[in-house]
């Protein structure tokens, strides 16, 4: 578990765009954590291209077909922060409660630019889920999560 000292100091953190882009068949692991902050949320983490592409979802994820949730696109975060549980202080980027809610391993069944299709082996998601860019080029960093059929 990564420590709040490590998560501490950070400020708002940027973006890397380091790293590849996802690829096909590739398997990596997926966390989703549990945010209890200003907004109550859960972060849904993908490792690519050796960081965590992190999208925040203001409701719980689906866990079922036909249940769209929207994933607003945030900064990278680095691979130990899959295993963060713990408080972040008041004062600080991301301050209050976060929780392991489900992590697993993955793979990307299909890529596109404006589509990810992935196989999640996690202990809640199980099966494949489509992260779907929502009005590619008009509103930047918002995508749909579901649970495919």
């Amino acid at each position: 578990m990564m420590a709040v000292e490590d998560y501490r100091g950070r400020g708002s953190p940027k973006a890397s765009g380091k790293g590849a882009g996802p690829k096909e068949g590739a398997r990596s692991i997926f966390v989703v954590q549990e945010h209890l902050a200003s907004r109550h949320h859960w972060d849904l983490r993908l490792e690519i291209g050796g960081v965590l592409r992190s999208w925040a979802m203001p409701k719980e994820p689906p866990l079922a077909p036909g249940i769209r949730r929207l994933a607003i696109q945030t900064n990278d975060h680095p691979l130990e922060y899959a295993d963060f549980e713990g408080n972040i202080p008041e004062g600080e980027y991301g301050a209050g409660r976060v929780k392991r809610w489900d992590g697993g391993t993955y793979e990307f069944e299909s890529v596109h630019d404006n589509k990810y299709v992935c196989i999640m082996k996690g202990d809640r998601l199980k099966g494949a889920y489509v992260l779907l860019r929502f009005r590619p080029g008009k509103e930047k960093g918002m995508w749909l999560f579901f649970r495919r059929k």
